[in-house]
């Protein structure tokens, strides 16, 4: 196997367990407890075996994309702003890096979304992912190879744009899995007084992007709510169904009060 090639298939491998040990973490104790868990389903339906499948094999698609990634940034490693020694910058930016990476990612993700919902290209580049009209955490990266290409360029713009160490990048990568996951996962696990505090309340919820699936429109964001409030796009129910689930988990799940 040629350097090149081993570097795809690492790419492949890391990003597709990554993949399998989230998703699994989230999906199988969610499923074993549903029927306690019942009061924070955000729809009352569950998804078929042949949307877990379909989401599973595009999933493992965009990870082949991603591979070629990884491999192009590996090809550029000397023109990239990667450092490797940690003494090479100060420890203050190693931690700070990381949740710019994020601000610019949520930038990144919200403006590209958006412009995959465009007509023009939505049945082209973006419906395979809505085909989850009631996504499970096995959807997190079910994209169409084209919005793969979109979605994995984010980390080809961090690396050319600001130093980052490769643990900066590995935090990054593990953060967008986790509230890739979340997402996705069908259920609201947010309590009530974070998503109304003053700095919960700009966060994503499960809700959020759920009610994206299931409408089409609106809710744009990723890790934050920013961009869907200044921009208008926030969907008009969000409030309302996010609070009639933190209610009905308050009046009718003792015990698991939140």
């Amino acid at each position: 196997m040629t350097s090149l090639a081993l570097v795809w298939f690492k790419v492949f491998l890391l990003t597709s367990l990554r993949y399998l040990v989230f998703a699994s973490a989230a999906f199988f104790p969610v499923h074993w407890m549903k029927e306690r868990l019942a009061w924070r389903k955000i729809q009352k339906a569950f998804p078929k075996g042949q949307d877990y499948r379909r989401e599973i094999i595009y999933s493992f698609g965009t990870f082949c994309v991603f591979g070629f990634t990884g491999t192009f940034i590996y090809m550029m490693l000397n023109h990239t702003q990667i450092y490797m020694g940690v003494q090479d910058y100060p420890l203050w930016w190693l931690l700070l890096s990381v949740p710019i990476a994020l601000v610019i990612h949520d930038t990144y993700f919200y403006w590209t979304h958006r412009i995959m919902h465009h007509p023009a290209l939505f049945k082209v580049m973006h419906l395979v992912h809505h085909r989850s009209t009631n996504p499970s955490p096995w959807a997190s990266f079910a994209f169409h190879p084209l919005e793969s290409v979109v979605e994995s360029g984010i980390l080809i713009v961090l690396v050319f744009l600001m130093p980052m160490h490769p643990l900066a990048i590995l935090a990054f990568l593990l953060i967008m899995t986790g509230e890739n996951v979340m997402g996705h996962l069908g259920y609201e696990f947010f309590p009530a007084w974070l998503t109304q505090g003053s700095i919960g309340k700009w966060l994503n919820s499960s809700t959020n992007h759920n009610m994206h699936h299931r409408y089409f429109e609106g809710n744009y964001g990723l890790y934050f709510r920013w961009w869907d409030v200044w921009m208008g796009t926030t969907h008009p129910k969000y409030d309302e169904t996010l609070a009639e689930i933190q209610q009905r988990v308050s009046n009718q799940a003792p015990g698991m009060k939140g």
